[in-house]
């Protein structure tokens, strides 16, 4: 089994590096943080560590820094190059977890620097169970939000398999073969019933729907662990980290394609982007987390046999402005 730092294992290290600095240095110490307090968890969840067991694509993507902002604590400096930082989604189907059968999705609004090392930094967290939203508010500080995941798949019409086939399929890129020849779609609406808001359109192409019959390659079994920042929200106003320690078997995949079911008001988009250091509406920033989706993708990682574990957070303290440098590539 690899065992791997965080993302370091699929993204060429001129690249990712500049994004994500503190990998550069594993003998460095973390500042001093405490326990959160212990709330009144859904009685399900129980204390930490909490385990998700199911399947997940994660997709990784060039998204505008002044987009980015609009989520960041003013604070906090974003890890960038060129006006990008690194962000993207994380949709998993967890089959066993603490709150049963759910699904979820995790936009990425980028990387931030909080010295000595940087973080993921979630936009928006949407899941289609209530306990699960309770849990990510109150227990881990994620800007959680129930949500509706409706999914659909589409015959797709036999194709001829390439000569160059077998070497795709085994490093998992072979989508040719006519025994994947449907897709699925997934839809994502923020709340529920008619008071429910379209969030995007997920078409996760042939990877997505199961073959039982299919001879393709998993990817290897890896290790990783994926630190994140949370809190700084209603429920929790001070700052917390946590990491997800993950192993499954991981293999790269052509992207999905996002699209949105309505047309967003571009002018106003770009007036909003332009002014995201003052935006505060939850309709401007779900609009936002929009744009983070329908930015570019830059690589998908498909984790099957996922079985995550997801340490209690830990209350990171406060640092003078000072000490909160810009970090510019």
């Amino acid at each position: 089994m690899y065992e791997v730092g965080v993302f370091g294992f699929s993204i060429p290290k001129a690249v990712f590096f500049w994004f994500h600095p503190g990998i550069l240095h594993q003998d460095f110490e973390l500042p001093e943080t405490m326990e959160v307090k212990e709330t009144n968890s859904p009685s399900r969840y129980g204390k930490a560590p909490w385990i998700f067991k199911g399947s997940a694509l994660y997709q990784l993507h060039l998204v505008k820094s002044e987009t980015a902002r609009a989520f960041i604590p003013k604070d906090f400096r974003l890890v960038e190059a060129f006006g990008y930082t690194l962000g993207g989604f994380f949709l998993a189907n967890y089959e066993d977890s603490p709150a049963g059968i759910f699904d979820e999705l995790v936009v990425i609004a980028g990387i931030v620097w909080n010295p000595p090392t940087s973080c993921a930094w979630a936009a928006r967290v949407l899941v289609n169970s209530d306990e699960a939203c309770a849990h990510g508010r109150k227990d881990v500080g994620l800007p959680s939000q129930v949500a509706k995941f409706s999914k659909k798949i589409t015959a797709l019409p036999k194709t001829t398999k390439s000569r160059f086939g077998g070497f795709l399929n085994m490093i998992g890129m072979d989508d040719s073969t006519v025994s994947a020849n449907s897709c699925m779609d997934v839809q994502v609406s923020e709340g529920n019933g008619q008071a429910a808001e379209d969030i995007c359109s997920i078409n996760l192409g042939t990877t997505a729907v199961p073959q039982p019959d299919s001879n393709k390659w998993l990817g290897p079994e890896i290790k990783i662990s994926l630190p994140s920042f949370s809190g700084r929200t209603e429920y929790i106003p001070h700052l917390l980290k946590y990491s997800c320690q993950i192993e499954c078997r991981v293999r790269a995949v052509p992207p999905a394609k996002i699209s949105r079911p309505f047309v967003l008001d571009m002018d106003r988009k770009i007036s909003l982007e332009r002014e995201s250091c003052e935006m505060d509406s939850g309709e401007d920033k779900r609009k936002l987390s929009i744009s983070v989706m329908l930015s570019k993708p830059i690589l998908a990682l498909e984790f099957n046999c996922l079985k995550m574990k997801v340490d209690a957070p830990t209350m990171v303290p406060e640092r003078p402005p000072s000490e909160n440098s810009v970090f510019n590539l």
